[in-house]
């Protein structure tokens, strides 16, 4: 990959190994740094980035906006130079998620589709094992994460060693992993699951006790639903586990008409007291298929802005918590990425190849 210095009186770049007049090579000339366009919000950005504020309107105030459209129309140009997709989590920020993505959803969802693209580059809006992901299923292309100090605390919880520690001890148990976990768990373990296939995957097992990390409230929320004794490891989400089954009760106290939805990232006191719970996409689903009046989202704050706006009619009460770490993610750390190509995820070869096997026994688990 070329290298490239930034003249901070021009903004211009110089690549360093490319020689003054040279063409060079197809991959080199994909990964020069381009100069970093000018932003301002003129009529011609106004009326490009018009259908994506209307979408927003709700929640971004018209004077917020003029600073980020000409952000979001740098992007969404800059991107087809790039021969690239942008890939948005459901906890990304309505500016993102309406105004740039071209893929939403959730993590493995996110990968998998990604990896059906013709683009060369891949830039992941979320955290850093979910890029790890799609370079697993995307070994051919090039990904960027537009902040690589955006981690997650659950997948943190866990390393591969750990997981080669947790066979040691439970010979023969199946070891199942959470998507949410790092290139180097994924590769130690038999298989992955989701959050909403984890009941099938733990069954699929064919054995009476199977292990399932790193969330133990997943894990908890599983054990409720299967006859298989699902082991526990005491990893969770910093989100997801700060919400109380104490808190649901006093706003359903106080209107008992709201519907109440959760991640199976809550602690399974909090998901009993909910109406429906399951993963983000499940979670969109089921306003979708049932409209109520009022509903309430426990989990990251984005999550419901980003529905609410394709879901008109549907009153949302937020009492909901940030994700520190996918708020790392912005338009202008997304531009940045773009413009000099920085931020490349690398997933070592062998780790990747025993990675992508895990998710793809998953995958290939025949619903």
């Amino acid at each position: 990959m070329s290298t490239s210095t930034v003249y901070a009186e021009t903004g211009e770049f110089a690549v360093n190994d490319l020689a003054a007049g040279s063409e060079g090579t197809p991959d080199q000339k994909r990964f020069t740094p381009v100069q970093r366009p000018e932003l301002a919000y003129t009529p011609e950005v106004a009326a490009a980035t018009a259908e994506a504020y209307e979408k927003v309107k709700d929640f971004i105030p018209a004077i917020e906006w003029a600073a980020l459209a000409p952000l979001v129309f740098a992007i969404n140009k800059l991107k087809k130079e790039r021969n690239a997709v942008i890939l948005a989590h459901n906890y990304m920020t309505p500016d993102i998620f309406h105004g740039v993505a071209d893929i939403v959803g959730d993590s493995l969802q996110l990968a998998k589709e990604a990896a059906k693209t013709e683009a060369e580059v891949i830039v992941q809006c979320g955290v850093h094992f979910m890029a790890e992901t799609s370079k697993i299923l995307s070994p051919e292309k090039t990904i960027l994460i537009p902040d690589m100090n955006a981690g997650c605390s659950l997948a943190e919880s866990i390393t591969g060693e750990d997981v080669r520690k947790l066979r040691e001890d439970n010979p023969g148990v199946p070891i199942i992993t959470y998507v949410n976990t790092s290139a180097d768990v994924k590769a130690e373990c038999d298989i992955c699951c989701t959050s909403s296939n984890a009941v099938q995957v733990v069954e699929a097992m064919g054995t009476d006790k199977v292990l399932l990390i790193p969330d133990q409230y997943l894990a908890a929320n599983v054990n409720n639903q299967t006859d298989v004794d699902v082991l526990t490891y005491a990893g969770s989400c910093e989100v997801h586990e700060r919400f109380t089954a104490e808190e649901l009760r006093e706003y359903r106290d106080i209107d008992p008409d709201v519907k109440i939805i959760a991640h199976p990232e809550c602690p399974p006191e909090v998901v009993a007291e909910a109406d429906f719970a399951g993963s983000t996409s499940h979670m969109i689903d089921w306003v979708k298929d049932n409209s109520p009046e009022k509903v309430m989202m426990i989990t990251e704050c984005s999550m419901a802005d980003n529905v609410a706006a394709s879901t008109p009619g549907v009153n949302y009460i937020r009492p909901c918590n940030l994700c520190p770490h996918m708020k790392r993610i912005t338009l202008t750390k997304i531009l940045d990425c773009l413009v000099d190509m920085s931020g490349e995820v690398i997933v070592d070869e062998g780790v990747a190849d025993r990675a992508r096997a895990a998710v793809e026994r998953m995958i290939n688990l025949k619903n």
